[in-house]
């Protein structure tokens, strides 16, 4: 080979991988704008909906939350007063239970005695928050 063709041959090469690296760069710029591009509207899609859900979600325990408030407004302190004495009877039933050896019969009565219980505790509480404020 002359001179001239090993000069030719190195520039056609220097061309070649010239021309392969600025479309190897331009073909990356590219897939990462698109990738950027879809990505983000994807993330933005999906975001907005995420948010929507848990707004909806937050709404309806919201919404739970007050209905359960009126209905504790709604009840008398007399409600507090019949609650404990259906819990007093209940204790007397599951005594009475127990006399006769029926313990499976004053295990419920007294189950039943402490969810009344409870449920005149959860009002007590209510109005002592009430009178407070």
């Amino acid at each position: 080979m002359t001179a001239i063709q090993i000069c030719a041959l190195i520039s056609i090469v220097i061309a070649a991988a010239t021309l392969y690296w600025v479309g190897y760069r331009g073909g990356l710029a590219d897939g990462r704008e698109d990738g950027y591009g879809e990505g983000h509207s994807y993330g933005y899609t999906m975001g907005r909906d995420e948010a929507s859900a848990a707004y909806a979600t937050s709404l309806q325990k919201m919404s739970d939350q007050c209905r359960r408030t009126e209905l504790l407004l709604s009840r008398e302190p007399q409600d507090r007063y019949t609650l404990l004495a259906i819990a007093e009877k209940l204790k007397l039933a599951a005594d009475t239970f127990r006399a006769v050896r029926s313990e499976s019969q004053a295990t419920q009565a007294l189950a039943l005695r402490d969810q009344a219980l409870d449920m005149a505790a959860l009002m007590d509480h209510f109005e002592l928050k009430g009178d407070a404020a």
